[in-house]
């Protein structure tokens, strides 16, 4: 049995490769161990899937994750991509892995495309495009780049020779995550980007953006970006390896959108739902971006991004920006959801 650790299974990203790994055929064939910090989640995973073990604890632990990597052939990582003991006790696992059995373990990272981000703050659109098939301008990448820490110790590592590591980069992930683990409230069933400007706009009774909101980003919705995974996880393992380490980049993206068309979407939104006036979406204000956003602008940065290497591999996502904006009315019906439920039980 192939030996996989998993870990951030109970995330939006996690949980939803988890759930696509077990729709495969192959899925009995796994020994699969998941990295949990809740016993109770984890006794709820073992229910559901019997070829899952939950290992409690956090990521962010170095000598637990060093054991776990250190008994697997395969960790795919989808937590904090900027957690750097995370990464720092993967891949010490996953060396004494290799002095063990001579065998190069391979390590299937999540960053994101913020690295690529700018300071547009919404003013601009980038015409730079960053192509995960070109090494050669991947490493122009300042090291101070969002996430860029762990991406350059990963690939390090690879350079060293006791590991092959695959990092995929998410845009702009959409849409609600279905399935068992998100509906037994085992996995968190939402993004991030989009819910928070639904939120700061159901707050502020308007749809809101950073500056003009004429800064790009990709986007792609959630069980498309599961597929990557899985394609790559078959493509690592068949005899012709795909790129790795400093050729190991895959941008998880398919079409652009601005963050004007966001808001407007989100405008559309709340009008629909007589929760605002609509019309076009407002500048946040100083005050705004410090009250929902910690003072941020980064929603307004560019981060355009040609996925070529992931494409090349078979992957073909579908869904486009204009079903990401006809998303967005169930996604302000969840927001509103959960902020009722969490006033509730305040009560």
């Amino acid at each position: 049995m192939t030996k996989i650790l998993m870990t951030g299974v109970t995330g939006y990203i996690g949980g939803a490769v988890l759930t696509r790994f077990a729709q495969r055929p192959d899925f009995n064939s796994f020994d699969i161990r998941a990295v949990v910090r809740s016993a109770e989640k984890g006794e709820k995973i073992k229910a559901l899937y019997k070829n899952v073990t939950p290992i409690v604890g956090s990521h962010s632990d170095i000598s637990l994750m060093s054991k776990a990597a250190a008994e697997v052939d395969v960790v795919i990582a989808m937590a904090d991509c900027d957690d750097v003991d995370a990464a720092t006790g993967t891949l010490q696992g996953l060396k004494q892995r290799f002095q063990e059995t001579g065998k190069k373990p391979i390590f299937i990272n999540t960053s994101g495309t913020g690295v690529l981000s700018d300071n547009a703050a919404g003013m601009y659109a980038s015409e730079t495009i960053w192509d995960d098939a070109d090494p050669d301008q991947i490493a122009l990448l300042k090291p101070s780049q969002p996430h860029r820490p762990v991406d350059l110790k990963i690939v390090a590592a690879d350079e060293e020779g006791y590991v092959n590591t695959y990092i995929i980069l998410p845009c702009t992930i959409w849409s609600i995550a279905k399935g068992p683990l998100f509906d037994q409230g085992i996995s968190n069933k939402k993004s991030v980007q989009i819910p928070a400007l639904i939120r700061a706009s159901l707050d502020r009774g308007h749809g809101g953006m950073v500056g003009a909101g004429k800064n790009i980003w990709h986007n792609i919705e959630v069980h498309e970006l599961a597929d990557l995974y899985s394609i790559l996880f078959d493509a690592v393992l068949s005899s012709n390896g795909p790129g790795h380490g400093r050729e190991g980049y895959y941008f998880g993206a398919h079409e652009e959108h601005t963050l004007y068309q966001v808001g407007q979407g989100i405008s559309d939104t709340l009008q629909k739902m007589n929760k605002s006036k609509g019309g076009e979406p407002t500048t946040f204000t100083k005050e705004e971006l410090d009250k929902y956003f910690n003072g941020s602008s980064y929603l307004g940065s560019n981060s355009r991004c040609r996925p070529t290497r992931s494409k090349a591999l078979g992957w073909a996502p579908k869904l486009t920006t204009k079903d990401m904006i006809a998303s967005i009315y169930a996604e302000t019906e969840l927001v509103i959801e959960i902020s009722a439920s969490a006033k509730s039980d305040k009560l």
